[in-house]
């Protein structure tokens, strides 16, 4: 079936209670490869559970995550073309690691690029703490649907992006990624099998699995954590990103950062091919 506009604008994507635990915390940390560097004494606080353990900013795009909500045939989406295109986290409070989590997610607009070109949604979900009905970070998502152009909807407007300076990047930070790493990753709730069916990968144009976009999020986050704030979870305000191409996993992700302007990007050292361009990060 095809997407009708105004039925996906007005899903009705679940609301997620989640039941932070410590465990999630440690598991999504290494899951985007903290603690690669056994020697590295200042990622222990993001794996340790036996210190002051602190939760990665990052972690705000998988709390109170709603699934593969896109796979429903009700929404209309030709589920296997999607592929996430863009991503900002807006923090408001540092996360934390364990108690109940809210997170409401809907669809704010839809871009129609037409018969063949495809077509884009977005989406926002917000994090808050169900205890202190807090918010903590809001999450806003661009997917590409590659599949699903030409449904009638409107051609615009469409999120403005980041221009990254064309000077040679202030500081460069190479983070490697394992193998398995998207296994680990889609236990955090992403069971999409883009991600680990070669079948499924194949049919979507690739020649085997893909790491998340969110995981490669967050190994660039780690990278700008280490390079911008020196490990200060509470320094950073907002992120914005686009991914401009997939990672394979196994692969080592270079992010390359402008230290004035916060601008960022990054890059597959393997193949010299940009994964993430457009990334600005506002510290607080």
């Amino acid at each position: 079936m095809a997407i009708i506009a105004e039925k996906l604008l007005n899903f009705p994507i679940p609301e997620v209670r989640q039941r932070l635990t410590k465990r999630d915390t440690i598991l999504y940390a290494l899951s985007v490869g903290l603690a690669a560097d056994p020697m590295d004494v200042a990622q222990l606080r993001f794996v340790d559970h036996h210190k002051a353990l602190a939760a990665m900013p990052s972690m705000a795009v998988v709390l109170g995550h709603p699934g593969f909500w896109a796979a429903n045939p009700e929404t209309g989406i030709d589920a296997v073309r999607v592929v996430h295109g863009e991503q900002s986290i807006v923090w408001h409070k540092p996360l934390p690691v364990e108690g109940e989590i809210i997170g409401r997610t809907r669809v704010t607009g839809l871009v129609d690029k037409g018969p063949g070109k495809g077509a884009l949604m977005y989406t926002e979900k917000q994090v808050t703490d169900a205890a202190t009905g807090d918010l903590l970070a809001v999450t806003a998502s661009t997917t590409f649907m590659r599949g699903d152009g030409g449904f009638g909807g409107e051609s615009g407007p469409v999120k403005p992006v980041y221009a990254v300076p064309e000077a040679a990047p202030d500081v460069t930070i190479d983070l490697p990624t394992r193998p398995e790493q998207a296994l680990y990753y889609r236990l955090n709730g992403d069971d999409n099998p883009l991600h680990s069916d070669p079948e499924v990968a194949a049919k979507a144009g690739f020649p085997r699995p893909i790491l998340h976009g969110l995981c490669t999020l967050g190994v660039v986050c780690h990278a700008l954590l280490k390079g911008l704030c020196g490990y200060e979870t509470g320094a950073m305000r907002q992120m914005d990103l686009r991914f401009s191409s997939p990672v394979f996993p196994g692969e080592t992700i270079r992010t390359e950062i402008w230290l004035e302007s916060g601008a960022f990007r990054a890059r597959v050292v393997e193949r010299d091919v940009v994964v993430v361009n457009n990334g600005k990060l506002t510290l607080k």
